[in-house]
């Protein structure tokens, strides 16, 4: 592995972070920024429509996290490089989200993979490109919700 692509597996590493920082300190500008223009999201496992764009992600997910707290969390990621400009990775990732009581108080706890695609944009940056959230589990106030036939 060469020097380049050892600063660009950092980057992309610290892009992640602030992926998930961005989201659960709600910074949606900055947030939005994380992502290529023509990003792709697929979270349609969750019953989520398919996005085929960074305004249409931010129009999106920003709303459904109104008054939520979140902490989001990625964990060892496997980051390879695709080429000069573009890189993909496995993440394993676990969630917390608290609605406010107003909002029924639940609390949801989930766990899984996203598989991502990256792209060094022409200003130098490094942006998702594609992401793609699969879960293994979710429960909602300890209860399973995800998958529905597991015991």
């Amino acid at each position: 592995m060469t020097l380049d692509e050892l600063i660009a597996i950092e980057e992309i590493r610290r892009l992640k972070a602030r992926y998930f920082q961005l989201m659960d300190q709600k910074r949606w500008t900055e947030w939005a920024e994380v992502f290529c223009e023509d990003v792709r999201v697929d979270t349609t496992q969750e019953g989520s429509p398919l996005l085929e764009s960074r305004d249409a992600f931010v129009a999106f997910l920003p709303p459904l996290l109104e008054g939520v707290k979140t902490v989001h969390h990625g964990h060892t990621p496997d980051i390879r490089m695709t080429g000069v400009d573009t890189a993909e990775a496995t993440w394993s990732m676990e969630d917390h989200l608290w609605w406010p009581a107003e909002a029924g108080g639940r609390h949801l706890w989930g766990t899984g993979f996203y598989f991502e695609k990256y792209r060094r944009d022409p200003d130098g940056q490094w942006r998702i490109l594609e992401l793609v959230l699969r879960r293994v589990r979710t429960e909602v106030d300890g209860v399973q919700t995800f998958p529905r036939d597991d015991p």
